[in-house]
Formats: structure tokens, C-alpha cells, sequence
């Protein structure tokens, strides 16, 4: 049994508990260069975890996301050091013994995991990697006069169209990020669905939510340039007219440990 640990880097509190679980958990352990330096321990580039049984992500959702990205799709186990933690279910103190329960269900085989969708976007002679919460396409900056023109489509169907400064697609799961801080609608985690939501456009339809398996398509015009990002982490400038398109990803987001609490995630938002 091969467990990967990833700490947040620079927050002493993580390294501690990433060396409690590799001292207690009977398993064969690698950090991420970054812990190792600070437990000064032997570690691995975080990709290269992608070939451990499990992988442990502690920090906030921002640290579950990096790990996602890099080793997807071995189990990874979220432990919450943020304030909120949608994609976190398990507490500091509860770890060691998440982790316990976790690595001994995976070597008998009766582990089950949380499957969350990702995203991924692609264009002509580009593509990004899959994002956990959304893809975002931007214009040059946001702001009146700014932004880019767009037109919007789903499974070849007209949606809308017109100014803004952007379009958000998410998942459910990344419902709770950058969607709904543009005013876009709350998902739950289970449904299977991808949320597009304008951002600040002058003829505004509401977000709409469709099936994953929908083909969306984002055709961007009328902007010196623009970017599509994925996850708030990597991005590829565009030059419209050019078109975006949105599919899920050929593979999903496994978590290991509880299930997510999302109500109870929700009522840290306020």
C-alpha cells in the first residue's frame, strides 16, 4: 500500500500533519518535494504521487484543486485546513484515523469513492487540463468597454449572445466557487451537471444548468484577445474569432474518506 502526501506549502501546520499520518499509518509514505524539505525527508515531485494508492491533500480547496490536477485519477482524501472546504472532508483531528480507515479498505478492497465530473476545454491547436470547479473565458479585462463578444451554444442550439465580460462553465461541485460569486445558482455535488453563467454581460440570460454530456461552445469575437482558464491556475490566450469547446473530461475526481458535507459547508458561507 502506496499513500501520497500533499501539505500546503508554507503552513507549518500541514507539515505537521502530514509527518503525524506518515509516522502512523501503516503504509509506505511519500511527501511532496515541497513537506519533505520541511520535514527534512526524501519526497517526490506531486505527479509523480499519481501512481500511489492514495493520496492525502491537507489545506484548503485551493490545495485539493492542485492535487487534483496532478494526480487524478488516484483516490485523493481532502483534509480541511481552510475556512470553508467543500472539497474537504475531513477535520485535523479526525486525519490519522481517516487516513487508517481509508489505506485499510483500499488494500482489502472494499473501498468506495465519491466521483466528482471535470471539465476540460480545447480549442484549434490547444487544450488545458481538466478542471475540478470551472472554465472560465475572459476578455482582455473586465470592466465597461472591456470584455469580449460572445455567443453561446449548447448541443448546436443558440443560448445567448452578446457583450460581456466573460463566461464561467462549472460543475456541480465548483458551483460553490467563482460561479456563485457571479451570481450564479448553488448545485449539489450529485447531479450530474455543468452550470454556464455570464459574467456581467449587457443582455444577460440566467445561468443555465445542462447535462454533462451536452456539447458547449463558446465563440469569441470582437476582443483583441482573450483567456480561457481553467480552475483560476492555467490558461491559454486565444485570438477571436476563434471558438472554445467544453466537454467533460475522460476522467473524474475520485475521493476517498466521509462523504463531502456540502450543507454544512454551505453554512460557512455566511
Amino acid at each position: 500500500m502506496h499513500l501520497g502526501i500533499v501539505a500546503k506549502r508554507d503552513t507549518p501546520r500541514a507539515a505537521e500533519l502530514a509527518d503525524r499520518i506518515r509516522r502512523r499509518v501503516d503504509a509506505t509514505v511519500t511527501l511532496d518535494e515541497a513537506t519533505a524539505e520541511a520535514l527534512d525527508a526524501d519526497g517526490r515531485a506531486v505527479e509523480a504521487l499519481s501512481a500511489c494508492d492514495l493520496v492525502v491533500s491537507i489545506g484548503g480547496d485551493g490545495t485539493f484543486l492542485f492535487t487534483a490536477r496532478e494526480v487524478s485519477p488516484t483516490p485523493i482524501m481532502g483534509v480541511n485546513l481552510g475556512e470553508v472546504g467543500f472539497l474537504n472532508a475531513v477535520s485535523p483531528g479526525d486525519c490519522v484515523e481517516a487516513v487508517e480507515t481509508a489505506v485499510d479498505r483500499i488494500r482489502s478492497g472494499d473501498a468506495t469513492f465519491q466521483e466528482l465530473p471535470q471539465i476540460r476545454a480545447e480549442g484549434e491547436g490547444w487544450s488545458l487540463p481538466a478542471a475540478v470547479n470551472e472554465i472560465a473565458t475572459l476578455g482582455p479585462q473586465r470592466g465597461r468597454n472591456n470584455g469580449l463578444g460572445m455567443e453561446l451554444r449548447v448541443d448546436g442550439e443558440l443560448y445567448s449572445g452578446g457583450r460581456a465580460d466573460g463566461v464561467l462553465v462549472s460543475t456541480a461541485a465548483g458551483s460553490t466557487a467563482y460561479n456563485l460569486s457571479e451570481g450564479g445558482p448553488l448545485v449539489h455535488p450529485d447531479l450530474s451537471a455543468f452550470v454556464i453563467t455570464e459574467m456581467c454581460a449587457a443582455e444577460s440570460m440566467p445561468s443555465l444548468a445542462v447535462p454533462t454530456a451536452a456539447e458547449i461552445t463558446v465563440l469569441v469575437e470582437e476582443a483583441d484577445h482573450a483567456f480561457v482558464i481553467a480552475d483560476g491556475r492555467t490558461r491559454e490566450r486565444i485570438d477571436p474569432p476563434t471558438t472554445v469547446r467544453l466537454r467533460p473530461a475522460e476522467t473524474p475526481v475520485r475521493i476517498a474518506g466521509p462523504p463531502l458535507e456540502f450543507f454544512a459547508a454551505l453554512g460557512k458561507l455566511e
